[in-house]
């Protein structure tokens, strides 16, 4: 698989060793964001949709039990089978016996951040039944042996040569071949076979009502309702958050998600399922795997309103500039960085870090998650729960004295310039993490002497 980093910082160093890569990577999604604000932007109403799909949140997350009670009563009575799931482990366990039951070797997967977040394909591949995922980004990382880099554009970090490179060696499409029309119909043919050769589908879900026991899964593919509906067996699987209370709340989240996400004004197939096909089965998982854990937890309740639509990683600068493999949670990004810290503190303790706390994910969420609010109370409870880089620790200690006190912060600028004028092998040593890849120039004046002069001019 791809590779797993330590920290968010080993891995964006890795990332930004090929700056072509970063450019294109960064244009790229800043050019989806572009396309979501003229998508938000034609809606008079965006920011009235925003405030009720939060508040359907708020209500749905408060009353959790109450909605999985009625969501599992009317799905059985639909005639779909309901499982429940602790923790990714008993996830995969029931997802396995279940294909077990019905002897499954070969299973199609539509997109699924909660499978990534279980492990499931590594857990099936392990006991011999083979899952090729159908969506055409995720196909790709799946090929390359690699996790999506992002929740929405899985292989977004990838250039068309590339995928070119790896179709050949996987799919046997001529050497050097680069065109996406080309490489796109190679994808279909390959799948089409999958498809018809498939013993069962497992689906994500991305809304679930609880007043009639369905769900909805969007996707501008079509491979869900291919697999979904030639395989004996679906398998849903769900993370418990995803529920809402009524059919009418679903077409404000529908209107939210796709503009969120690509810019459209709807996916292009949003499929709805409610019982099991004629002589076929419907199973649907619901997981917790930590989230009433996070739903306990006051400063981070609302986390749970994510759609996951990835906006807040398009309009990252720390994301769109050190990549989704960077970050050593399953969700990269933003929300990835609020979501993992409850998940295991120390291991992803660093991601609440990879942030300017600017506030652009919090601004364009469309379930209005105070995302970089959340980011920095996860900065205060690593620095205090963990032993998080201990120089840095002491550094932020003086520093917040430094800057309580203008006698001992203007003593500290007087010698920071008095260093700035010496070698630069003394300035940029191994000690010095803002000067390890790239030297500042000398700046040709203080901005305290700027703003004197400035102030006097202003005066006059």
């Amino acid at each position: 698989m791809s590779t797993q980093y330590k920290t968010h910082q080993e891995g964006a160093k890795e990332f930004n060793k090929n700056p072509d890569r970063v450019t294109w990577h960064d244009k790229a999604l800043w050019f989806v964001r572009e396309k979501r604000d003229i998508s938000a932007h034609s809606i008079p109403e965006w920011e009235e949709l925003r405030e009720i799909a939060s508040q359907v949140k708020a209500h749905s997350l408060s009353h959790l039990n109450k909605y999985l009670e009625q969501f599992e009563e009317n799905a059985k009575a639909n005639g779909v089978h309901v499982h429940w799931a602790k923790d990714a482990a008993e996830h995969n366990q029931i997802v396995h016996s279940i294909l077990e039951k019905h002897k499954v070797k070969n299973v199609v997967k539509s997109k699924s951040m909660l499978t990534e977040e279980c492990g499931l394909n590594p857990f099936l591949n392990d006991r011999g039944i083979e899952v090729v995922d159908t969506d055409l980004g995720e196909r790709i990382v799946q090929l390359a042996n690699e996790h999506p880099s992002h929740i929405v554009l899985p292989a977004i970090h990838k250039k068309k040569e590339e995928v070119g490179e790896l179709f050949h060696e996987h799919l046997n499409t001529e050497k050097g071949a680069s065109d996406p029309t080309y490489l796109t119909r190679a994808a279909r043919t390959h799948l089409r076979e999958k498809f018809l050769n498939a013993d069962a589908a497992i689906t994500g879900v991305n809304f679930a009502v609880a007043e009639t026991g369905g769900f909805v899964v969007c996707t501008n593919e079509g491979n869900v309702d291919m697999g979904a509906n030639l395989a004996p067996v679906h398998i849903a699987c769900m993370g418990i958050e995803k529920l809402i209370p009524k059919v009418e709340h679903l077409g404000v989240f529908l209107r939210l998600l796709a503009r969120s996400a690509t810019g459209q004004a709807i996916t292009t197939y949003s499929s709805h399922f409610h019982r099991p096909a004629e002589g076929k089965e419907l199973h649907i998982v619901l997981v917790d795997n930590g989230r009433t854990e996070q739903l306990g937890r006051e400063d981070f309740r609302k986390s749970l309103n994510c759609i996951r639509c990835g906006a807040c990683m398009n309009t990252c600068p720390i994301y769109r500039r050190s990549g989704g493999h960077s970050y050593t949670y399953t969700i990269p990004g933003p929300i990835g960085a609020i979501l993992s810290p409850g998940k295991d503190l120390k291991k992803h303790s660093s991601l609440p870090f990879a942030s300017t706390l600017c506030g652009s994910c919090s601004d364009v969420c469309p379930v209005k998650i105070d995302i970089h609010t959340q980011l920095y109370k996860w900065r205060q409870l690593v620095m205090k729960e963990t032993n998080y880089e201990k120089s840095k620790q002491v550094g932020m200690k003086f520093a917040g004295k430094a800057m309580g006190s203008p006698s001992l912060f203007n003593l500290m600028g007087k010698v920071g310039n008095i260093f700035l004028k010496g070698p630069r092998a003394f300035i940029y040593n191994g000690l010095n993490a803002w000067g390890i890849d790239r030297e500042l120039p000398v700046p040709t004046e203080t901005f305290d002497d700027w703003f004197k002069k400035n102030e006097k001019k202003n005066d006059k």
